[in-house]
């Protein structure tokens, strides 16, 4: 069979020894009965990479394979849901966006004591660095970007009813649910208050653009680092982490997209702000955008200063809620989580800078 689904990058895999760690001796017939194919699990490794949801390698007489499960502990209701990222890779498998072969999704009663789904594994290339120094050339890096925007667009055009997936997310204006439900989680969360970002949600609210119908499926998450490039070519050949996905605006898939790239390259955001991209031979964000314009047959994206502030918003949410959980002796790793109090105002400041200038 083929042997596909997350890349294999040796610096980010440990033995663990924690209460992650999965019993072999329990998950071996079990994933012989429900796997097709599978036989003679050897060894188990999990990802160091910072993901909510545990993954591991699984290596078998067979092959290797991804398991990725819930983690273990009482959860939110809406977090973590497994089941949600194997439908859409499993409902994707038959279009244009290149996923993962889903091979079996548990029950909440699974040998590990909670829901895991397993896929192929898939050798490839993950680029953590958005400026690509690992790349051959100036050449490969324009192909990497202009396929990473291909595959946007084949995202975006997804016709989610024919694929089983019209009842993934809830109608209504995505921006109007998403500013409610982060604002409500941003204020529930408040360490301090920073103007700027006080100054930011009073902007997105009086800035609301109106419902203009466009409905697509969302990754949520969409970013350089969440793919998987084939060894040899500047090939999408998986796009992971689904965690985040719903029936939304496409824009603001894009306008994430884009936000990173204003994001300081000197931080833990990976972004590409202060890279000089041309002499790198990546494309400006006016030329991203025009051609994921042009593949999806739209003649402009208007608003998009509104769509790149909510991006910010978003993400500085998201963060003062880690933070917020770090002071309350909850982070799994405090130290670092404290950090992303600062970034909270750093997120709020370039947003207000943003809507200032109106660029």
């Amino acid at each position: 069979m083929d042997k596909s689904a997350l890349a294999l990058d040796k610096s980010a895999l440990a033995l663990d020894k924690s209460a992650l760690a999965l019993d072999k001796a329990a998950l071996a017939p079990y994933l012989e009965a429900h796997v097709p194919g599978f036989a003679g699990l050897s060894a188990i490794e999990k990802f160091k990479s910072g993901q909510s949801n545990p993954t591991y390698l699984l290596t078998a007489a067979s092959g290797r394979y991804v398991l990725r499960a819930k983690p273990p502990g009482q959860l939110l209701k809406s977090a973590h849901q497994v089941d949600r990222e194997f439908r859409v890779m499993q409902a994707l498998g038959s279009t244009a966006v290149p996923v993962p072969r889903m091979l079996h999704l548990s029950g909440e009663d699974s040998p590990i004591g909670r829901m895991f789904y397993v896929m192929e594994f898939l050798d490839g290339r993950i680029f953590w660095d958005p400026s690509l120094p690992d790349a051959s050339g100036n050449d490969e890096r324009a192909a990497i970007y202009d396929t990473m925007n291909a595959t946007l667009a084949a995202l975006h055009d997804v016709d989610t009813e024919a694929v089983g997936l019209g009842d993934f997310g809830k109608p209504g204006s995505y921006f109007e649910r998403q500013f409610a439900r982060w604002t409500s989680q941003y204020r529930a969360s408040e360490t301090e208050t920073i103007p700027d970002m006080d100054q930011l949600i009073a902007w997105l609210e009086t800035h609301m653009p109106a419902d203009d119908g466009r409905v697509s499926l969302v990754h949520g998450d969409y970013r350089l680092d969440n793919m998987i490039f084939a060894p040899d070519e500047p090939k999408v050949i998986a796009v992971l982490d689904w965690e985040l996905s719903t029936l939304g605006h496409p824009f603001a898939d894009l306008a994430y997209q884009c936000m990173q790239w204003r994001l300081p390259h000197a931080s833990g955001f990976r972004g590409l702000g202060g890279v000089d991209r041309a002499t790198l031979g990546l494309p400006s964000e006016e030329a991203y955008v025009a051609a994921y314009c042009r593949r999806r047959g739209i003649d402009r994206i208007g608003n998009w200063t509104f769509f790149l502030a909510f991006s910010f918003f978003r993400l500085a949410a998201i963060c003062q809620g880690v933070y917020r959980r770090a002071l309350d002796g909850n982070a799994s790793n405090p130290e670092k989580a404290k950090t992303y109090g600062e970034a909270v105002k750093m997120l709020a400041a370039l947003a207000v800078e943003l809507i200032d200038k109106k660029i």
